[in-house]
């Protein structure tokens, strides 16, 4: 879930509700006079526990639990050190401010209605109220870093233009492709047998394919079981990162106008043949400006927020339990 103050929570805190230490607690860490109890860390930490459940390797798990552990209590020492700041100075947030962060996260998520943003904090270990707390909170953190750290984030013409470069050789180096396919389908409870007798199928279909003078569209039209058979097989152009891995390793290693022996997915096999290959268009510096320097503004507010936070670091007195 994106907060009003997206970079900060990222780069200082951890998202999640925060538990009152009892007294029957371990204690997780002693930061100056103030306690971090086990419950605060595995509650922090609890997203990403239950992720982790699906790991069967029992030594990999418990390496993954510890990592965990150990990055919920780094931000909870860093979020107890903010606070720390956030009092001597005196730092609040109004109930507007707490509104309009309210009504910015619903706009990010897409949430119009109430009932359903009071399901999602739910879903998320809060109430409205706690939420409320929480934003707050929120608030008053960014105001500390608005104070030591916005005055050192400045973004040059130079930078924008680095960043530019990069971006621009990298989208040069990219391809997409127009490519065609034949789909010989085979139900998800097929036998082995009943698989291979498709394969056979398709690889008959792509000899096929491959004599001088043979439309391919046409073919497609004739021979495929796919949706896309009355398009011809036309599946348009497509970057890396769209198709499923065997059939984008196909599309990507072929030549134009060669076509691929059969290539297994989920629906079945396929008979591809790429039409054409093309370089990805660039964007314009213009165009692309803005974006860049959000993204600048953000990876320097993430640097400068950990460096504020390591020397908060430095200078508290920090004991770790667990």
């Amino acid at each position: 879930m994106k907060t009003w103050l997206g970079v900060i929570a990222a780069a200082v805190l951890g998202v999640g509700g925060v538990a009152r230490a009892e007294m029957v607690d371990k204690v997780a860490a002693v930061v100056n006079r103030d306690i971090i109890a086990l419950s605060e860390v595995q509650q922090r930490a609890s997203p990403e526990l239950s992720r982790l459940a699906g790991e069967r390797d029992p030594r990999k798990r418990s390496e993954q639990r510890n990592l965990v552990l150990k990055q919920a209590l780094d931000a909870l020492i860093a979020e107890k050190l903010v606070e720390e700041e956030v009092r001597e100075l005196g730092l609040t947030s109004t109930t507007s401010e707490v509104e309009e962060a309210m009504a910015d996260v619903q706009r990010q998520n897409g949430i119009t209605d109430s009932a359903q943003f009071e399901q999602l904090l739910s879903r998320e270990g809060y109430s409205m109220k706690s939420y409320k707390e929480f934003l707050g909170k929120q608030i008053a953190r960014g105001k500390l870093m608005q104070m030591k750290v916005s005055a050192k984030i400045k973004v040059s013409e130079e930078d924008l233009k680095a960043a530019y470069a990069q971006y621009a050789k990298n989208e040069g180096e990219d391809m997409e492709v127009h490519a065609r396919h034949i789909l010989v389908a085979v139900d998800p409870k097929a036998t082995p047998e009943e698989v291979e007798a498709a394969r056979k199928k398709a690889a008959a279909i792509a000899e096929e394919a491959r004599r001088p003078g043979m439309d391919f569209e046409s073919l497609a039209r004739a021979r495929s079981e796919g949706p896309s058979r009355e398009d011809g097989g036309d599946l348009g152009f497509f970057r890396r990162g769209v198709m499923v891995p065997a059939f984008e390793k196909a599309a990507f290693s072929l030549k134009v106008g060669e076509v691929s022996e059969p290539i297994r997915t989920n629906f079945g096999w396929h008979i591809l043949k790429v039409e054409e290959r093309r370089a990805v268009g660039v964007t314009s510096y213009e165009e692309m400006r803005p974006k860049l320097e959000l993204q600048l503004r953000q990876q320097k507010t993430e640097k400068f927020v950990d460096q504020y936070v390591q020397e908060l670091k430095k200078k508290a007195t920090i004991e770790v339990k667990i």
